[in-house]
């Protein structure tokens, strides 16, 4: 399975998915670790890929949407944006907006 079919493959299967550096419990970049505590603190589950153990997805995730910055957030297949977009989202209220839109499941915080 290529780079863009595995990325294809674990956006569409997941409702949320985050990639990013490192792991939610041992995040490498502070941009990695602003969205971690973002997705936390709403109570979000979601699927992470620490692209820093695949060169091929590090690289296809860039190509895949055409953002050369990682971390990357997908909700429900469509691709958010990265670290200043998903934080602005979250301090105006539109990102729990938009995932209880989209049917995913936040707490009630």
């Amino acid at each position: 399975m290529s780079a863009q079919e595995q990325i294809a493959k674990t956006v569409s299967e997941n409702d949320v998915v985050l990639y990013m550096k490192g792991t939610p419990v041992f995040p490498q970049c502070g941009f990695s670790s602003t969205v971690v505590q973002v997705l936390d603190y709403l109570g979000v589950n979601y699927a992470s890929v620490n692209v820093l153990e695949d060169m091929e997805i590090r690289q296809g995730i860039k190509e895949f949407n055409n953002w050369p910055t990682i971390p990357q957030v997908f909700v429900k297949g469509e691709f958010i944006g990265g670290c200043d977009i998903v934080r602005e989202m979250f301090e105006n209220g539109e990102l729990k907006s938009m995932l209880t839109e989209k049917g995913v499941e936040t707490a009630a915080n």
